[in-house]
């Protein structure tokens, strides 16, 4: 492979947990949301809400920053030309989301540029309305994803990755053999397993569906893990769709 430094901070990304004392200065915050806003955009129909209340913040970091998809700053420049909005929410939500997920990947990789880690806290959405009422948020702002950060107190293994025949189709989508799924499960469960990812954090989800207990640390590891959230975890949408709704998303309506 080719290497650079950009790569090698690439390469190098892991969720940062455990933050030193140091806090980072203004113009560290100021360098990396600029950064962030150079990121590939539609619309800029995100912000950024910051914290720097350590003790109340996620695993006490310095920074904790939310992500918001946020449709109501450009509606306002809409509402001064004089335009309505005729998109439909389902369409605009992905265009902010879109946006949002770049402007946030830059955030993560300007940071670890500049010595910080992170680490991402994907359950925004489900408590969106706490967090609005936190920032008096208006309408039409969503909390998509937190983000803590700060200098890192700890240095973790890289996290294993699906291997790139498992990633990258070129011409054709492969339609993969058991074999072939086996394989990628092999890389990523051998990874994890061999750095004790989850017997350390004494993390394994309780089955909630009838099936039989047959793992323990010596086995458990990423697939289990993950199938076990996605067949187990909020079948029922509705409090979802509640959440979006409260800040003025309906997925269902048809504008005029």
């Amino acid at each position: 492979m080719k290497s650079n430094s950009v790569i090698e901070c690439l390469l190098d990304h892991k969720s940062i947990r455990a933050y030193s004392d140091q806090d980072p200065t203004d113009e560290v915050i100021e360098t990396i949301v600029r950064a962030a806003q150079q990121a590939p955009f539609a619309a800029q129909s995100y912000s950024f809400l910051l914290s720097r209340d350590r003790p109340k913040n996620a695993f006490k970091a310095p920074l904790l920053f939310t992500v918001c998809v946020d449709m109501y700053k450009f509606e306002r420049i809409m509402e001064v030309r004089g335009w309505k909005r005729r998109t439909n929410d389902l369409n605009s939500i992905w265009m902010a989301v879109q946006d949002a997920s770049y402007a946030a990947q830059n955030l993560i990789i300007s940071g670890r540029s500049l010595g910080l880690g992170s680490c991402l806290l994907g359950a925004a959405p489900s408590y969106a309305d706490k967090i609005a009422e936190q920032y008096a948020l208006p309408e039409r702002v969503f909390p998509m994803v937190q983000l803590t950060m700060g200098y890192p107190d700890e240095a973790p293994p890289c996290r294993p990755r699906y291997p790139l025949g498992y990633t990258l189709f070129e011409d054709k989508y492969t339609h993969f053999t058991d074999d072939q799924v086996r394989e990628a499960m092999k890389v990523m469960d051998d990874g994890y397993l061999a750095q004790d990812y989850y017997s350390s954090k004494n993390a394994m989800i309780k089955l909630t569906v009838e099936r039989e207990e047959t793992y323990d640390f010596d086995t458990y590891s990423w697939t289990e893990h993950i199938c076990r959230k996605i067949g187990q975890r909020s079948p029922d949408p509705g409090p979802m769709k509640k959440q979006l709704k409260q800040r003025g998303f309906d997925l269902n309506r048809a504008n005029p």
